[in-house]
């Protein structure tokens, strides 16, 4: 076949301007000028709502700082009520005052600048007479009180030497310790083994005069009978 017949069969050139349309096509398809409108819809839609929602924020703002103010005076207003009848009226503005003050930004330091509420001599006067009126009577009814003593139980255990040891001395010389605060208890003989007892025996004591410490100093002094002190028990009563 010769190259003229090849070319004349060849339709690829004839087609081009169908191929450059259907390219064209494809290219104005996605970006063309209707989608273009479509754009600038969507974003003058996207914009008019945001700006719905800023005023709608804007509102809601207003809203909640109203229902912020409401709540403040509702709760100085129990504030007051629950305290009695003759409670100083002065401490509870300062309480709201300081509450205003932290909720519009201002610190204790402008306390003394802005004044919400004013100054009364006579309510103030009053409320300090009722206040030592107050702390004097509870110190008369706390002074009527007796006062708390903290006690405890204590069990211990006295050795002898030897089974030989006298074990009535031995208790004898434990309960000659007298003190104040100690009372002594009820005793009694434990085997320990080889023949020989110790004697166990109880006593309350009051913890701020009488302590561990001091009775077992005062009894291993019987050095002829005692050989050592152990605390079985201890409780605080």
């Amino acid at each position: 076949m010769s190259a003229v017949q090849c070319l004349a069969e060849e339709n690829i050139w004839f087609e081009k301007p169908c191929y450059d349309e259907a390219e064209r096509r494809f290219y104005e398809g996605p970006n063309g000028p209707h989608s273009q409108s479509s754009s600038a819809s969507g974003d003058q839609d996207l914009v008019t709502r945001m700006k719905s929602l800023e005023l709608e924020n804007q509102g809601l703002h207003k809203v909640v700082d109203d229902l912020r103010a409401t709540l403040l005076k509702l709760d100085s207003r129990v504030q007051v009520l629950e305290r009695s009848p003759a409670a100083p009226v002065s401490c509870a503005k300062t309480v709201l005052k300081q509450v205003v003050n932290v909720v519009n930004g201002k610190g204790d330091e402008d306390d003394d600048d802005i004044d919400l509420f004013g100054s009364d001599e006579e309510e103030d006067a009053e409320a300090e007479k009722l206040k030592e009126e107050r702390i004097a009577a509870y110190a008369a009814k706390k002074s009527k009180k007796p006062a708390l003593i903290a006690k405890s139980s204590i069990l211990l255990d006295v050795k002898p030497w030897d089974d030989e040891t006298d074990m009535a001395k031995l208790e004898e010389c434990v309960r000659s310790v007298v003190a104040d605060g100690l009372l002594w208890g009820q005793s009694k003989l434990v085997p320990v083994g080889y023949g020989i007892k110790k004697l166990q025996i109880g006593c309350v004591v009051e913890d701020d005069k009488v302590g561990t410490d001091l009775l077992e100093e005062e009894i291993t002094k019987f050095e002829d009978y005692v050989q050592s002190v152990d605390v079985a028990a201890f409780n605080k009563i």
